[in-house]
Formats: C-alpha cells, structure tokens, sequence
C-alpha cells in the first residue's frame, strides 16, 4: 500500500516557480496584464520564511513568495498561499493579514495575497480580516480560488492548453480516489496521455508528468501496471519521452552499482521531481552526489525539496548533503 498521507505541498511549489505566468492566467487572468513580464521575476522563499519566523507562525502549508514589476514600473510582491491539506481554520484570515502586513513592513512595497484553497470543506471560503476597536478598523480582503469548485467545470479543464487546467484535474481526482487506487490508476494514465494528446512539449510533459506522478501514488502493483499501459501508449504513438527518462536512469544507476530496483510510490515521485528541481538550477550533478540523494529517506527529501529553493551552486547542495550524515 502507498503512505496514508499524501504530500501536496512541494509540488504545487514547484509546478507554480516553473509555470508561474501561467498560474496567474489561469486562477487570476485580471493580474496577469498588469505585470510586465519582460522584467526578471524573482521567487524569495528564503525571504518569506524569515517572515514566518519572526512572526512564529505553525508553517502547515506551502507558500511562494515572488517578486514582479508592474507595467507603471513600480516593484510589487506577489504572496501565493496554497492551503492544500487543512480544513477549516479560524484563524485563517488572520494569518493571511499578518503575512500581508509583515511583508509589506519589512519590504516597502504593495504586496498581494492570493490564497488557493485546496480542501474538501466547500463552505469553507475565507476572503477577509476584519478588527475594529474604539474607532480604529482594519479591513483586509484577498482572492480566494477554491479547488472544489472546478469540478462543475472539468469540460472547460479538459480543453485547456493551460498546464494548472492538468494540475487542478490532477488535484481532484487524487483528493477523489484517496480509498480508491484501481480509479487512480485509471486517472493517473488518462491525464499523462492527455499531455501527449494536447500537444505539450516534450519538457512540459514531463515537468508535468512529475507532478501527476509525486501526487497520483499507487500501490506497486498497480504502479507496475500503469508504467506498462504507458509504455505501450507510448510505443503506439512513438514519443518516449516519460518511459524513456525512467529507463536512462535505470541504467546509470546500475552502472553505478547503486541501482536499488524500481522505487515505488511517494519515495519514487519525489527523488525523481528533486532530482529534475536540482538539475534545472544547478545543472548536471556529479555522480556522488547522486548517490547520496538516492540513499536519502521520504523525510529528508522532503526536507531537501524545501531546502533546494535557496541553493545557488552545487557546494550548497554538498554542504546540505553532508549534514545529513553527520
């Protein structure tokens, strides 16, 4: 059997640095031509987390913090919180300001607070703050998008060429089949042919493909039999671009002496997102340092998915690493 618990966070973390423009188009589209995206964006998330600790806040949920230009030239911040495994909170709405306002303090700027809620509790839809006494008011209001309210709108999702139209589909139907992991498989492989079938690049599906993967977990057998399935949609359709990944690194760690079999479920998901996070950033990576990522427990991966957002260069990558050991 795959873990009880189903990590969200560091994909959707992920999936939104990679696609960021594309995030705003689809779950915010009245943002997007306000912001000039010919300027660098930049993602400070080492930056945000100095903000939670001095606020000492229970970080209990995935959170990005970027930094645009507008188009009147002016610098802005860009605060996503994604509330992906929580029900309802009380307080909420309150933290929500406090990072608003910590973050406009600290930075000088106008900041945006933009909550994707990803629960299962429908009437739970919190959009404000509100604090009032002895004349003195506060009156805080944010966007919120609600996952649950795509599911009246899966014909629009399955027609979209917006790669969060297949995060969203993604995200329901794994939230749907949580007791039902036969019905997972069949979703896992319908929304991975539907990369190929929409026309994505050979990149985008497999960026793409990660996420599905890390967050459509299967029981081994299961997983075995959707890799088969996919490899012969594959072969019918000659692009092997997923199947073909999985079997290049297949080889490189026998070669290596540390192939361990095919890694099954979440600990399968998230070696391989973090290894294509690391790779992208920093590069190739060095055979060692490979090895030492492919040793590394669920916990610590997901602590190095955290971590990896602040690597500038391969030596803080192997500083990270050998902490680990110690």
């Amino acid at each position: 059997m795959v873990p009880p618990h189903t990590d969200y966070d560091n994909p959707w973390k992920s999936i939104i640095e990679l696609y960021f423009r594309d995030f705003v188009s689809f779950f915010f589209p009245w943002i997007e031509p306000d912001i000039d995206w010919s300027r660098e964006i930049k993602f400070l998330d080492k930056e945000l987390q100095k903000v939670v600790r001095d606020a000492e806040i229970v970080k209990r949920y995935a959170d990005k913090l970027i930094e645009v230009h507008r188009t009147d030239g002016q610098t802005s911040l860009v605060l996503c919180h994604i509330e992906v495994q929580s029900q309802y909170e009380s307080d909420f709405s309150s933290r929500m300001y406090s990072y608003n306002y910590r973050l406009r303090d600290r930075y000088n700027c106008s900041v945006a607070s933009l909550a994707i809620l990803g629960d299962d509790t429908a009437n739970w839809r919190p959009t404000s703050f509100q604090d009032r006494l002895w004349r003195c008011s506060i009156n805080f209001e944010f966007p919120v998008i609600k996952l649950l309210d795509y599911e009246s709108q899966w014909n629009r999702l399955t027609i979209s060429r917006n790669p969060f139209a297949v995060v969203v589909m993604a995200h329901l139907k794994t939230k749907e089949t949580h007791n039902n992991f036969l019905e997972r498989k069949h979703w896992k492989l319908r929304l991975t042919k539907m990369l190929y079938e929409q026309g994505y690049k050979p990149q985008d599906i497999l960026e793409l493909y990660n996420f599905l993967d890390w967050l459509m977990q299967l029981p081994e057998t299961l997983e075995q039999q959707f890799q088969v399935e996919l490899e012969q949609f594959e072969e019918a359709r000659q692009m092997k671009y997923v199947t073909a990944i999985e079997r290049m690194a297949e080889a490189r760690g026998q070669a290596q002496g540390q192939a361990q079999g095919q890694v099954q479920g979440q600990l399968q998901g998230g070696r391989s997102l973090i290894l294509r996070q690391l790779t992208r950033r920093l590069g190739e990576l060095p055979d060692r340092t490979l090895e030492q990522i492919n040793v590394l427990s669920i916990e610590q991966l997901e602590a190095l998915g955290e971590a990896l957002l602040d690597f500038t260069a391969i030596a803080n990558l192997t500083e990270w690493l050998e902490r680990q050991v110690q």
